[in-house]
């Protein structure tokens, strides 16, 4: 029951963070040439940044007690590393880039474009985001299947 319940956490993690990475990521590359879509990526972000930090707290937990007796095998420590890498993009997003976003909301610039050189911060952060979910929900999938 114990596998079950951890399995399920961890699986609830990644279906609400990555739903969540997704959503913002579409709106990122949307907003790159679109004011309307510029605009939207603010007001989205503010429901997603708090999902994505569920879903890792999920994945966290979850993980934690679904590999409790295989600590040591490859997986884990792979998901492990990548966990703490998606981390530190998840601290540059909340702690860098988001208060940038509710200050042009503040100012009332939410539909300006942004400037290249944050659009490039913003697509490095994405494909982090990206590789880091789908990476490590894949390396799950081949865990269980191989158990």
């Amino acid at each position: 029951m114990i596998d079950f319940l951890a399995l399920f956490m961890l699986l609830a993690g990644y279906v609400i963070g990555l739903g969540a990475v997704n959503v913002i990521d579409l709106h990122i590359f949307l907003g790159r040439r679109s004011r309307y879509w510029a605009e939207t990526t603010i007001r989205v972000h503010k429901v997603t940044k708090p999902l994505v930090w569920l879903g890792i707290a999920l994945v966290i937990i979850g993980g934690a007690i679904f590999y409790r007796d295989d600590y040591g095998a490859v997986v884990p420590l792979v998901q492990a590393a990548v966990v703490l890498l998606l981390i530190l993009n998840r601290l540059f997003l909340t702690y860098r880039v988001s208060p940038f976003l509710l200050a042009r909301e503040e100012e009332d610039r939410a539909g300006e474009l942004l400037s290249v050189s944050w659009q490039r911060k913003m697509a490095a952060a994405s494909i982090v985001s990206m590789v880091g979910w789908w990476g490590s929900l894949a390396l799950l999938v081949w865990y269980v299947l191989g158990r």
